[in-house]
C-alpha cells in the first residue's frame, strides 16, 4: 500500500503538460491534395509528417484554414499547422492561428523548400526575406513581419535557366534523390528540437 501512495506522490509533482499553454507554432509548407504528395513544393508537408511519425501524433484536426495537431517536444506545446490554402496563401492560416493563441513572430518555426539547397541540405535562419518563396513571402505578409525562425529544405536549382519554376517545383522528387532528402528531414526534426530549446546558434553551425 505503501507504493501506491508514493506513487501518487510522484504523480502529483510530476508537471501536467496537456495544461501548458501553446508557446510554439511549426508550420510546414505544401499544397493540399494527392497529386502533390511527393513534390518538391511539399517539402514541409513531408518534414512534418516525418516529425509527427517520430513523437506519435497526428496532424487532422482541422482548424486555421489547416491541418493541426498539438504535442509537447522538449517541454513545449507546439501547434503543428499544414496550412490548406495553398502555398500561395500560407500566411493566411498562420495569422489566423498566431492570432489566436498570441505567439509572436519569433516563436513561429517553418518549415519549406528551398532551390537554392542541393537534396539532402537543409539551412537554417533567425529571420529574412521571402527569398522569391511564394509561401513564405505570403506569410510575411499576413503576420506583418520576417522576424521568425525557418528550416529550408533543399530540393535542388532547376536543370537549366529556361526551366519553368512552377513546373519544377511541382514536380516530383525523383527517385535517385529520395534517399538522401529523407535524411534532410532527418535533420530538420532535430533542428527544429534545437530551435525550441532557443539554442539557434548550435542548430546554425551543426546544419548549415
Amino acid at each position: 500500500m505503501a507504493d501506491i501512495f508514493e506513487l501518487f506522490k510522484k504523480i502529483q509533482k510530476e508537471p501536467d503538460m496537456t495544461r501548458e499553454p501553446v508557446s510554439y507554432i511549426v508550420a510546414g509548407l505544401g499544397n493540399p491534395g494527392e497529386k502533390y504528395t511527393h513534390t518538391r513544393h511539399n517539402a514541409g508537408f513531408m518534414a512534418l509528417d516525418y516529425i509527427s511519425e517520430k513523437h506519435s501524433f497526428n496532424i487532422n484536426k482541422v482548424k486555421f484554414k489547416s491541418l493541426c495537431a498539438e504535442a509537447v517536444i522538449s517541454g513545449k506545446r507546439i501547434l503543428f499547422v499544414k496550412p490548406q490554402t495553398f502555398m500561395n496563401n500560407s500566411g493566411e492560416a498562420l495569422r489566423e492561428a498566431s492570432a489566436f493563441y498570441k505567439i509572436p513572430c519569433e516563436n513561429i518555426i517553418i518549415l519549406f523548400d528551398d532551390i537554392s539547397l542541393e537534396p539532402g541540405k537543409i539551412r537554417i535562419r533567425r529571420k529574412g526575406s521571402a527569398g522569391g518563396h511564394n509561401g513564405i513571402k505570403s506569410i510575411i505578409e499576413h503576420l506583418s513581419g520576417d522576424n521568425f525562425p525557418r528550416i529550408k529544405i533543399g530540393v535542388g536549382a532547376k536543370p537549366h535557366p529556361d526551366y519553368d519554376l512552377a513546373d519544377w517545383v511541382l514536380g516530383e522528387i525523383p527517385k535517385n534523390d529520395r534517399e538522401i532528402f529523407f535524411s534532410a528531414l532527418s535533420d530538420a526534426a532535430e533542428a527544429l528540437k534545437l530551435l525550441i530549446e532557443n539554442k539557434a546558434d548550435e542548430a546554425m553551425a551543426k546544419y548549415n
